[in-house]
């Protein structure tokens, strides 16, 4: 008898550890990685630029266009915001004149303002890609933690200077923000490609 309550005691006591050692966590913890809120992105759709400007061009119907209201601004600088995403085109155009020095000016001041995103950029590919409409444009995409990710300009370097950046103004990391940058970008490309002059 003292036996048998000596076997039942001993299973208690092995059934609790078993228990015990079954339910506690691992020592190995991986963590999970660190995830990011997800963006709905509405289907690409586009419409004409209202007329009043020097050029024209098809953008985001999801967009609003609105003057550039910055002290430095001239008429026909616009911007392309898109509220829900918190992003912004900003479009700048200049009239070259036939003036080859102005020409110069403007093709510096353009490479100026990309360069200057060097000190937080960690690439920028430049590329040059072909409109429908026969321009070359000028396309820079900047990687890292900068606050403008893509820029272009274009022009037939007699009359028109055509300057574009997308621009976040928030804090938020890049790579959270990449499906938005790349649904900006295929909204850009479609303007580029709508792009004509008045």
């Amino acid at each position: 008898m003292p036996a048998l309550q000596l076997l039942r005691g001993l299973g208690v006591i092995l059934g609790s550890w078993l228990l015990s050692t079954s339910c506690s966590s691992p020592t190995d913890f991986t963590p999970k990685p660190k995830g990011y809120n997800r963006i709905d992105l509405p289907p690409h759709a586009y419409q004409q630029l209202a007329s009043g400007h020097p050029y024209t061009f098809q953008y985001s119907r999801y967009a609003k266009i609105r003057r550039d209201s910055s002290y430095l601004a001239q008429p026909h600088w616009i911007n392309v915001i898109y509220p829900q995403l918190h992003a912004n085109v900003q479009i700048t155009y200049l009239e070259v004149k036939q003036d080859p020095k102005r020409f110069g000016k403007l093709m510096e001041d353009a490479r100026k303002l990309t360069s200057k995103h060097q000190i937080k950029a960690t690439a920028i590919d430049e590329s040059i890609i072909k409109t429908p409409n026969g321009m070359q444009v000028a396309v820079f995409e900047l990687s890292g933690e900068v606050p403008s990710q893509f820029q272009f300009y274009t022009t037939d370097s007699t009359r028109h200077f055509f300057r574009g950046a997308l621009y976040f103004p928030t804090a938020t990391a890049n790579d959270s923000l990449a499906p938005v940058i790349d649904y900006v970008k295929k909204d850009i490309v479609q303007l580029l490609n709508t792009l004509k002059y008045q």
